[in-house]
């Protein structure tokens, strides 16, 4: 994981490379994109950005729980094994009715034989469980794609690495994450990878969401951790809970999920756990 996560700036910068050539969705197509877990959260950062950037109606949703009857010009399917179960199954479902595009880390599986177009993003695979780099670099490119500059984001990741890690978030009791537009998609991402690696307690929400009930369980030797920009007045809340708070204002969110990856590394190895091999996880859900 730690050999994998390290590495993003590398594999952003060749996901940026390709994305000038790749089949991506086209300004004005009606595009939904699916994937299951992690790939199902950088899916709703993606809707995000490209509805923000005036390219057109963008769905992100699970690929279980998918309405595929909608009228839709493109269906990106995420996955990095491209074995998983329900990617293979609603790829099965859209074809010969809706274009679809694949981006897996592996071309030699079942899924790209069964969409229109692949993107394959080989040089982002993982041996870790627990998905890092594949991940971002998927988004990265789909960023890349939209026209938008990914160079800040890879400065800010390298310095994401860089950066010395608190210890009081690789020692807190329960971490929720929060984000808003974007940036949720990525909250989501960072409380799962905690959870995965960690065997952590931890949640997330949309930013403004937070205090519609969730700040109840913010305390003392409990942390609180925006990515991207905090709603007005969040900080002091938080702070007179007695958690720690945790936001790095101007640093690209995406960048920012990568210090929430550290920090799930050093709390598994705090704790004594394997962060490549979770308990209960595989690389790919097959489901008989």
């Amino acid at each position: 994981m730690e050999a994998e996560l390290t590495s993003q700036p590398d594999t952003w910068r060749r996901a940026a490379d390709l994305a000038e050539d790749a089949p991506l969705p086209r300004s004005g197509e009606r595009v939904v994109v699916l994937g299951c877990g992690t790939s199902w959260f950088m899916a709703q950062s993606y809707a995000v950005l490209r509805e923000q950037a005036g390219h057109g109606v963008t769905d992100a949703f699970s690929a279980s729980e998918a309405p595929l009857d909608r009228d839709y010009d493109l269906a990106i399917v995420l996955s990095r094994s491209g074995t998983t179960t329900e990617a293979i199954a609603v790829a099965e479902r859209l074809r010969g009715r809706t274009r679809t595009l694949a981006v897996v880390a592996d071309p030699d599986t079942p899924l790209p034989t069964l969409v229109d177009d692949v993107v394959t993003l080989d040089f982002a695979d993982e041996t870790s469980v627990v998905q890092t780099r594949f991940a971002t670099t998927a988004l990265t490119m789909l960023r890349a794609g939209l026209g938008l500059d990914v160079t800040p984001s890879i400065a800010d990741a390298e310095a994401a690495l860089a950066a010395p890690l608190d210890q009081a978030l690789v020692d807190a009791e329960q971490m929720t994450f929060l984000g808003s537009g974007w940036a949720v998609g990525l909250a989501h991402e960072a409380a799962l990878k905690n959870r995965e690696a960690s065997q952590s307690w931890t949640e997330s929400y949309p930013s403004m969401e937070y205090r519609h009930g969730p700040i109840a369980i913010a305390a003392e030797g409990r942390a609180t951790w925006v990515l991207g920009v905090a709603p007005d007045g969040l900080q002091a809340d938080v702070a007179a809970t007695g958690a720690t708070y945790v936001e790095h204002p101007g640093t690209d969110p995406l960048a920012e999920l990568v210090l929430t990856q550290r920090v799930a590394l050093e709390r598994a190895r705090a704790r004594g756990l394997d962060p490549d091999h979770p308990r209960a996880l595989s690389r790919s859900v097959i489901l008989p």
